[in-house]
């Protein structure tokens, strides 16, 4: 059954006395809230993912929850646990969603030493996944969503979770978070784009949520090999160009964006370089969308044969 099943009276209902217990790509996921506002935009943009089995454990174990006394009414705040570990100061109350995502990212790249988990956004199509590693301000996300709603697969917003021993890539299709001026921008591109509430003055400005696709989570358990890895780079007034890297200078580049490299030591090595082995690699430079959309198909369309 999927969270969409439930009321959202159930939802709110579950968040408050238990838990609304969920899995999201390979992970199971267990979450508490005591906020009718936060429920709402869980069930909105969470709709479409199954509530995990009454006998399946959940790895992660998060309460979005208030401090007791003043703080509860005063200048209002929300705390993130897991389990009874409080990594972060409170946020501001109005951004219990935004907490709760950013904590979620939190929990998969400082637990999930399974795989190699790269920052970067990912999808797919015909069988070979796009992966997009870039820092904060790249355009990543932006890009990320405009593939999505021009028919790609999205497997993640967030991380590329590099498996052994063939070095697939795990789906785990979150929602997308987007940023200032590339709300309008996404909001403007396609009229299926379904965006949860905008939350302003967070810690990165203004922030709205684009829904995953239905068809992405239902295809959650389905893994991809990687067939392109572009490093993209927004940077405004800028001759859009897409140029081919040595696999040496992507190596170098993706494992500068890994999370856990270090930490994984040789395994780490090895998943990397049998991903790199089997694709090819692009820098990215663009200041207009569409042109990006049309550089990554002119790569990633399906050549005839000769």
């Amino acid at each position: 059954m999927k969270l969409g099943a439930l009321s959202l009276d159930q939802v709110r209902s579950q968040l408050r006395h238990a838990s609304v217990r969920l899995r999201v790509g390979p992970f199971a996921i267990a979450v508490s809230a005591d906020d009718p506002d936060f429920a709402a935009t869980l069930h909105f943009l969470y709709q479409d993912f199954p509530l995990l089995k009454d006998e399946e454990p959940a790895e992660f174990r998060i309460r979005v929850d208030y401090p007791h006394g003043l703080r509860r009414w005063w200048r209002r705040q929300v705390r993130f646990f897991l389990d009874d570990t409080e990594p972060f100061e409170p946020f501001p109350s109005n951004l219990a969603m935004p907490f709760f995502e950013w904590g979620l990212n939190w929990c998969i790249y400082e637990h999930a030493h399974e795989f190699l988990i790269v920052h970067a956004a990912v999808v797919e199509r015909n069988g070979r996944a796009l992966v997009l590693p870039a820092e904060p301000g790249s355009g990543k996300s932006t890009l990320c969503a405009a593939l999505v709603l021009e028919g790609w697969r999205l497997l993640s917003d967030e991380f590329a979770l590099i498996a052994a021993p063939d070095g697939r890539v795990l789906s785990i299709p979150r929602p997308i978070g987007l940023k200032e001026r590339s709300i309008g921008i996404i909001r403007a591109l396609s009229d299926t784009a379904e965006l949860g509430p905008t939350f302003v003055d967070t810690r990165k400005g203004d922030v709205a949520h684009l829904r995953p696709p239905g068809g992405s989570v239902r295809s959650a358990s389905e893994s991809a090999m990687v067939g392109w890895i572009v490093f993209p780079s927004y940077l405004a007034g800028a001759e859009n160009r897409l140029e081919p890297l040595s696999k040496a200078a992507g190596f170098a580049k993706a494992s500068d964006d890994c999370f856990n490299y270090e930490l994984l030591g040789a395994t780490g090595f090895e998943f990397l370089a049998s991903v790199i082995d089997n694709c090819e690699c692009f820098d990215l430079t663009f200041s207009n969308l569409r042109a990006a959309i049309d550089l990554i198909d002119s790569i990633t369309a399906p050549r005839s044969a000769e």
